[in-house]
């Protein structure tokens, strides 16, 4: 079934190199930005019928891969180092200590 989609593998575009594949619609925002920012160019492919499904049903089934130009592929992943980093999350109650010891 995946074979007959298209969903275990990337689509082959010809001229670009895949970067990373995104299942996840908040971390591909995230990465989108920090390409912008870089101001590296990306093309972004839904797998399968992806595309058609979040038009229609508002969310996103299947992963998105994203592709840049072979020659910025270094300066992409090193745009793309943040998302690779674990975020430190406070509390609310490790915060209010840290403010009533100061």
């Amino acid at each position: 079934m995946d074979y007959f989609f298209g969903l275990d593998h990337p689509a082959k575009i010809e001229d670009l190199t895949l970067l990373t594949t995104f299942s996840d619609p908040v971390s591909l925002s995230i990465a989108e930005e920090l390409l912008s920012d870089a101001g590296i160019p990306f093309l972004k492919k839904e797998r399968g019928a992806g595309g058609a499904v979040r038009i229609i049903a508002g969310f996103q089934l299947f992963a998105t891969d994203l592709f840049v130009r072979p020659e910025d592929e270094d300066k992409a992943h090193d745009a793309l180092i943040p998302l690779s980093e674990p975020a430190e999350f406070v509390s609310e109650d490790e915060n209010d200590t840290e403010n009533s010891e100061a």
